[in-house]
């Protein structure tokens, strides 16, 4: 695999690593993220098909673009991928009233299923989307456990419309999946939170899908205000400082997710992914050097799926509300996972309203919020 990475920065287009040996007329994958006010700007897709005429040009839209070792805002980072020995395949589906989330996913995954298949890389809309279903969906059926990360474009912090495009200006409501061929790919992946968990342990026992309404048969939000304190003042945008952790029914390892709004008319809450009843959930809190400690541990995990081989790429999705929380820190999380990988990997990726990937080798892909998830990629 051979790799070029460029930026556009204060209006004009910067080189910002080039492998030696990289082709951009046989380069197959072009991934761009960029504020939405950025890349939607026709001439940037215009520029980069021409740069790379046989290439898939993915773009989507962020709450921050990560290239190098640095977090920046209202920029696009660009990333041409040269696979020497792989293949790729790309594919959308647009979200409408006759398709479901789950289905969509499923599609998707049958669109792109082939003997070879290696991995599949997801970019989803990030606010018509109900990414809990979108990744059952991927997961229906893969019985063969194919790895599946990627995550949900942002808008900032405004979660106003996201945009992402295949071979096509970027557009709301889209979902793109890339399926990579070939037995000489590796795939590695890490996510992980940091978070503090604190408070007892409890039970849904009442939601619908992402919308939960009580704890312990108890009204959920007013739960929830009890612990804020002085921050119940700041709703909803200090939910992100609290998340909640859920651990499903019979499942070994919680996730972590984010509260996008709350309804004082219901008492419910609104989240990122779904709340099942009889899950279990506990109220998180921040810990800054854990959250940065979060990043290196991800970048130690991914090295499993590549055999420990040094990555010839390597994807960084975390969450807006990591980003509005370490605010001035932010390029931390981002370096410590440089620390592990080394000054001559390159590195890129974005700030998502949800992070897909599976806790483990061999597992099905989760939705995740609040996590810091890492997909490293190797050609033999």
């Amino acid at each position: 695999m051979k790799v070029k990475q460029q930026h556009f920065i204060h209006g004009a287009w910067q080189d910002v690593k080039t492998d030696d040996g990289f082709h951009s007329d046989r380069c197959q994958l072009v991934l761009a993220f960029g504020s939405v006010s950025v890349i939607t700007e026709t001439d940037h897709y215009t520029h980069l098909k021409a740069q790379y005429p046989n290439a898939d040009i993915i773009i989507a839209s962020t709450a921050g673009e990560i290239i190098d070792d640095m977090v920046y805002d209202n920029t696009l980072a660009v990333t041409a991928i040269d696979l020497e020995k792989s293949k790729t395949r790309s594919s959308v589906l647009s979200l409408s009233a006759t398709r479901s989330s789950y289905e969509t996913g499923k599609e998707l995954m049958q669109q792109l299923s082939a003997d070879d298949l290696s991995y599949v890389f997801v970019i989803s809309d990030g606010t018509k989307i109900n990414g809990s279903e979108l990744v059952s969906g991927f997961n229906a059926d893969n019985t063969r456990h194919i790895p599946v990360t990627g995550g949900l474009a942002g808008d900032g912090a405004r979660f106003q419309a996201t945009v992402t495009g295949l071979n096509a200006a970027p557009s709301e409501g889209n979902v793109i999946a890339i399926g990579f061929y070939g037995t000489n790919l590796r795939i590695g992946h890490g996510s992980v939170g940091g978070w503090d968990e604190f408070g007892h342990e409890r039970v849904v026992t009442k939601s619908d899908k992402n919308v939960l309404y009580e704890i312990d048969n108890k009204s959920a939000l007013s739960l929830y205000k009890e612990y804020l304190g002085d921050y119940v003042n700041e709703l909803p945008g200090s939910a992100l400082l609290f998340p909640l952790s859920l651990k499903k029914t019979n499942a070994e390892t919680a996730v972590v997710r984010t509260i996008l709004a709350i309804s004082d008319a219901d008492n419910s809450m609104t989240f990122a992914g779904n709340m099942p009843e009889g899950s279990k959930v506990r109220l998180m809190k921040a810990n800054f050097d854990k959250l940065i400690d979060a990043s290196s541990n991800a970048a130690e995990g991914s090295f499993e799926g590549i055999s420990g081989h040094k990555p010839d790429l390597a994807i960084l999705i975390s969450c807006v509300g990591r980003k509005l929380i370490l605010q001035h820190r932010i390029d931390e999380e981002v370096e410590a996972a440089r620390e592990i990988f080394g000054d001559d990997v390159p590195i890129t990726g974005f700030y998502s309203y949800g992070e897909i990937s599976p806790f483990k080798t061999e597992a099905k892909c989760e939705l995740h919020n609040q996590t810091m998830t890492i997909t490293t990629f190797y050609e033999l």
